[in-house]
Order: C-alpha cells, then sequence, then structure tokens
C-alpha cells in the first residue's frame, strides 16, 4: 500500500484500482489491483514496459477507459472524494477543470479539422464562459506560456500545420486552459525527437513549479523519472511492484523487475559492450501467470512466488515492495 501521510496533503488516492477489458478469449486485466497516492504539487512517476498499465490507469483516473474497458473494482479519491460514484453531469467540472490530460500523441489528440484556437476555446468556454474576446485573449496568453511562437498566427492554424513540437504546445496549452490542480502526462515526449523532447519536459517542469500543480508522468524512460519525479512507482502486467522517492529507487531498488530494468539501460563504456536483457516476455493479460506475475522471468524466484502473490508492503521508511523474498536477497 502507497505512504500513509495526513489526509489533507493527499490530492488524489487510487486505492485497489481494477480495469478489465473483455476480449476474445478470456479478460483481460490491464490494471490489477492498483493502489498509490499523490501529494498537492507532488511529480509522481509511473515507469515500466510497454502494455504494462500505465496509460490505461490514467484513463481510469478521467473515467475515460475505451470500450469495452471497465473499471470493475477500486476506488479513486480527489480531494476526498471517490469520482467513481459520481453521476456523468458532475464529471464535465472534473474532466479539465480539476484534472486534466496530455495525451501521448498529439497528432492523434487533436482534432484535424478544427482549428487550433476552436480546440482552446472550447475549454475555456466550457468551464469559464469567458466572452469572445476574452476567450481569445486567454487562448493567446495560453500559446505564449507554453513558448509557442507567433501564438495569435498559430490559433487559425489547423493541426497539420503546425511542427511535432507546435502540436505539443499545444496541447499542452489546452490542458492548463483552466489551471488544474492535477496534471496526467502519458508519455508526451514519446512522439518527439531527442531536442524536442528535452524542450518539452523542461516547459512541463517549470509550468509545475510555476503553477504549484501536481503532475503523474507515464513513461518507459529512467532518465525521465529522475530528471522530473520525487517519487515513482513501478508497473507490471497491471501491478505496481515498487513504490520509492526517486533517488531510493534508482540507488537501492527493492524488486526484481526495477533492477532488472535498470540493468537494461545502454551504459557507455567503450567498445564491446554487452546490453543486458530481460528474459522473455511481458504475460498475455488474459492468462495471466499465477502468484506472482514477474515470477516466469526472475532469476530470484522459488516455488514460493509461483504459488502467492505478494501486496506491495513497506520494507523501509517510505519504500514499498511486493518481492516476498525483498529480506532474503537485499540484507
Amino acid at each position: 500500500m502507497a505512504p500513509r501521510k495526513r489526509r489533507m496533503d493527499r490530492l488524489l488516492r487510487v486505492e485497489n484500482l481494477k480495469t478489465h477489458f473483455s476480449a476474445r478469449g478470456g479478460i483481460v486485466r490491464a490494471v490489477d489491483g492498483v493502489t498509490f497516492s499523490v501529494a498537492h504539487g507532488e511529480v509522481f512517476g509511473l515507469v515500466g514496459e510497454s502494455g504494462c498499465g500505465k496509460s490505461i490507469t490514467l484513463r481510469s483516473i478521467l473515467r475515460l477507459v475505451p470500450p469495452p474497458g471497465r473499471i470493475v473494482d477500486g476506488h479513486i479519491f480527489y480531494q476526498d472524494e471517490d469520482i467513481l460514484t459520481l453521476p456523468e453531469s458532475e464529471l464535465r467540472s472534473y474532466r479539465g477543470a480539476q484534472v486534466a490530460m496530455i495525451f501521448q500523441d498529439p497528432g492523434t489528440a487533436l482534432n484535424p479539422v478544427l482549428r487550433v484556437g476552436y480546440q482552446i476555446y472550447e475549454t475555456l468556454r466550457e468551464h469559464h464562459g469567458l466572452a469572445k474576446q476574452e476567450t481569445r485573449d486567454r487562448a493567446v496568453e495560453l500559446l505564449s506560456l507554453v513558448g509557442m511562437p507567433a501564438p495569435e498566427l498559430r490559433l487559425a492554424q489547423y493541426p497539420h500545420e503546425l511542427s511535432g513540437g507546435m502540436r505539443q504546445r499545444a496541447m499542452i496549452a489546452i490542458a492548463l486552459a483552466c489551471n488544474p490542480k492535477l496534471l496526467l502526462a502519458d508519455e508526451p515526449t514519446t512522439a518527439l525527437d531527442v531536442t524536442l523532447q528535452d524542450q518539452v519536459l523542461r516547459l512541463i517542469t517549470d509550468l509545475q513549479e510555476q503553477l504549484g500543480m501536481s503532475v503523474i508522468w507515464v513513461t518507459h524512460d529512467f532518465g525521465v523519472i529522475a530528471m522530473i519525479c520525487k517519487r515513482a512507482g513501478v508497473m507490471y502486467a497491471g501491478k505496481l511492484l515498487e513504490i520509492a522517492e526517486i533517488g531510493e529507487l534508482l540507488a537501492e531498488p527493492r524488486h526484481p523487475y526495477t533492477v532488472a530494468l535498470l540493468e537494461s539501460i545502454p551504459k557507455y563504456q567503450g567498445r564491446g559492450q554487452t546490453l543486458m536483457s530481460i528474459p522473455g516476455s511481458p504475460p498475455d493479460m488474459r492468462y495471466p501467470p499465477s502468484g506472482c506475475s514477474f515470477h516466469p522471468r526472475c532469476q530470484f524466484a522459488i516455488e514460493e512466488c509461483r504459488r502467492s502473490d505478494t501486496p506491495l508492503r513497506e520494507v523501509s521508511p517510505g519504500h514499498f515492495s511486493s518481492c516476498m523474498r525483498v529480506g532474503e536477497i537485499w540484507k
């Protein structure tokens, strides 16, 4: 379970969240009992291989799980109100105004047949009811805030007329339109080149500090996590296997999967370097393995790992691991 803090310190609490998809041959357990919390003003990371459930966790927080998926169990408390109990009519003031999301690919998230300005105006009108000129002025202000060159010109352009970096900045502007308290960032630098990735990372970091937002940042890149996050959770096969302060997570990981991920990061040591990899493949989530989901790929697995699944438990102050052998392997 995630660290217990004073109730007032936690902006978001996710408890035993389960989001499943109906599929041919069985039920896909995309998110399978995830628990964590995010404090006011905190940047929390979710890291893991593709397909481990990170993005669906974010969509679940917004109650935007695409069909045939549905949230089947758990709680999502935002400022101590369980949003899973809210009627659809009340979710409109929650999405965008309180919690906003930057999607992975702005090329598909932006509507290609609507001008950029209209897509920003739509959000402002929905939540603030501003007059026409006020809406335009605020849109220009938002585009300037995210470093968009010639912001007034961009309002009249369509997404295909913008570069990849500009489209991402437009997406960030839309997400920030209503000054949300929590920003969900779903690998927003994945489709960008290295230079633009660095620019977007720095931009969101600066905005987070300037506006005091909480952020959940989803990525498969430990370098990004190390740069911007205070704490992070490591996901695998729909479960959180480890949560810790980022410095401790990188220096003293306490789950074999986290160790394996860190060892597989390329390190420059001259010619002849052997690149480490994790044996096997992630499981088919229609037929998850018994016991610990990582045991088929784990070098430390014993028979008990195949029979029993261990929930997250605190192994040192603020550091949580689900490995049942954590006391034997790391003494």
